[in-house]
């Protein structure tokens, strides 16, 4: 394997380690934070079939494509491998980005690694559309909305409300004011939780929605930290009983048990679209069934929609939840910039989540009252340049296609969890090979510290994530302390896959050799007689 200088420096920096903790026991780890395993767990992850389901698998990825042909990939061809091609030039930051000997990001246009960029999950890249109304935006219509008579004021407010018009159509909202704009989707879900935890006395008066004493919020051990803080303070404020769905061991929703926990006092329910760490796709039909089938008639269920509103066809009269939120930044719009979908009575009958400015509609010296929604829900100046941003993001997407972007997605993804489920001493977090999941995996490796492991591929041009990516009661429940994710995005390509897989096998080989030269160091130190 060729070394760069940054890996040479990281070898002989590890080899030095090894070196110089051989004598100790137990056995010392090369990374300072150890992939911590629960052993005393029910059950545990376990590296996942590779058998494929005929129903589920795309045409090119075939039964007779089997384990016993490790070459396999290497004939594998895309049905629309054109689109990644179509739109990598929309995207500089994929197609400029390189890295010298030293793994440092080369910025005077010599060749050099290019980038395989895989952490869409995290932060989608943006297209130049996107960065075009950004600047078009700042340099010709600069001007606070709703606040102006004059021209400029008048062109800002069209083309933020514009961008309101497309998000509603985009996830096809009853109506624009159902859609409120807020800085992403923790503070769309934060918006809702406070809401609902606003003063007893306050809530009474206005006639607003209010969760109260003894009544039951239910979230999963799957959810984003943002979806568990905000309902934990909820509780708090409100003595409601927090409950959660203990997650599987392969992902998949549990609809027993889920049906084991609703009651007639279940007044809110909160959940992913798609999780973020194992890409499982919930069934929210089901769910929603049983809701409405079994907890309190006047129950709520909002969906965290960041892994699902960008990557396939998402419309709120189907799924018939009440609220959902997304994340602009995650859907090829700026940061900054997300949004709460809710149905326009519920919104008119929460409580404000801020006060101020735009969100009133008189304000005296002993009270207020407060405008209808979506202005009741966004005070001050808002995030007009995010909100155009994403409105063009909206408009890049759709000219796309969510349903291509979605069937290309799912093909590249199911190649990524097939290829990564192939590599020794892999895990892959989620459901397993056959069903339909999102396009990302999570995965931890043997003896080998999911940081450890992203910075040697970083060092290869390869960015993945590491981390508990915000959901430690997951990791917790599967045995792990963290994991490694790597996830997909339609402008990524079968190399950019195969890159990643070639580097990661090269850098795993690399900790096993330091580890078969520990082993042989201690047998050494076994058989050594001091003279005195």
């Amino acid at each position: 394997m060729s070394m760069t200088n940054k890996r040479r420096a990281a070898i002989a920096f590890a080899s030095l380690v090894v070196e110089s903790l051989c004598f100790s026991s137990p056995r010392p780890t090369l990374s300072t934070y150890p992939l911590a395993v629960h052993d005393n767990l029910p059950y545990r992850s376990s590296v996942l079939s590779v058998s494929q389901s005929p129903s589920s698998i795309a045409p090119t990825l075939k039964d007779d494509d089997d384990d016993d042909n490790p070459d396999w990939w290497k004939d594998f061809e895309l049905n629309d491998a054109e689109l990644p091609s179509s739109v990598l030039p929309d995207f500089p930051i994929l197609t400029t980005t390189s890295f010298d000997a030293d793994g440092r990001l080369i910025k005077d246009g010599s060749a050099g690694r290019r980038l395989v960029y895989l952490d869409s999950a995290a932060t989608s890249q943006k297209p130049t559309a996107v960065t075009d109304a950004l600047t078009a935006y700042y340099q010709k219509y600069n001007s606070n909305v709703h606040r102006g008579a004059h021209a400029l004021s008048r062109e800002a407010t069209s083309l933020y409300e514009q961008a309101r018009d497309k998000i509603a159509a985009f996830v096809n909202a009853y109506s624009r004011n159902e859609i409120v704009f807020t800085r992403g989707a923790t503070e769309a879900i934060n918006l809702v939780a406070a809401s609902l935890s606003c003063p007893a006395s306050l809530c009474k008066e206005n006639s607003w929605m209010r969760l109260e004493q003894g009544d039951e919020i239910i979230i999963t051990e799957a959810e984003h930290h943002s979806n568990i803080v905000p309902w934990q303070l909820a509780a708090l404020k409100t003595g409601a009983i927090l409950k959660y769905l203990p997650v599987r061991h392969d992902g998949q929703f549990d609809l027993d048990a889920f049906r084991d926990l609703l009651s007639t006092n279940t007044k809110f329910i909160s959940l992913q679209h798609v999780s973020n760490v194992m890409g499982t796709i919930n069934p929210i039909s089901d769910i929603v069934q049983l809701v409405r089938a079994h907890a309190s008639p006047d129950a709520k269920i909002m969906l965290d929609a960041c892994q699902s509103v960008p990557h396939s066809i998402v419309d709120v009269q189907t799924l018939d939840v009440d609220f959902l939120a997304a994340s602009g930044h995650k859907m090829c719009g700026p940061t900054g910039i997300g949004f709460l979908w809710a149905r326009e009575s519920i919104l008119n009958s929460m409580a404000p989540y801020m006060g101020g400015g735009e969100m009133i509609d008189e304000v005296h010296m002993t009270h207020s009252t407060y405008a209808s929604a979506p202005a009741r829900f966004e005070a001050g100046t808002p995030p007009i340049a995010q909100a155009v941003g994403l409105g063009s993001a909206v408009d890049y997407l759709s000219a796309i296609g969510m349903e291509r972007i979605h069937d290309y997605e799912l093909e590249l993804g199911r190649y990524l969890h097939r290829r990564l489920g192939q590599v020794p001493g892999v895990t892959v977090l989620g459901p397993p090979v056959g069903v339909d999941r999102a396009a990302l995996c999570a995965f931890v490796c043997d003896g080998v510290h999911p940081s450890d492991l992203s910075t040697f591929l970083d060092g290869e041009g390869v960015a993945i994530r590491a981390g508990h990516h915000c959901c430690q009661p997951l990791h917790r429940a599967l045995g792990y302390s963290h994991s490694a994710r790597a996830s997909l995005y339609f402008y990524n390509t079968k190399e950019d896959v195969d890159h990643f897989i070639k580097a990661l096998e090269e850098t795993l080989n690399f900790f096993r050799s330091l580890e078969r030269g520990q082993k042989a160091k201690e047998t050494e130190d076994d058989g050594f007689v001091p003279l005195f």
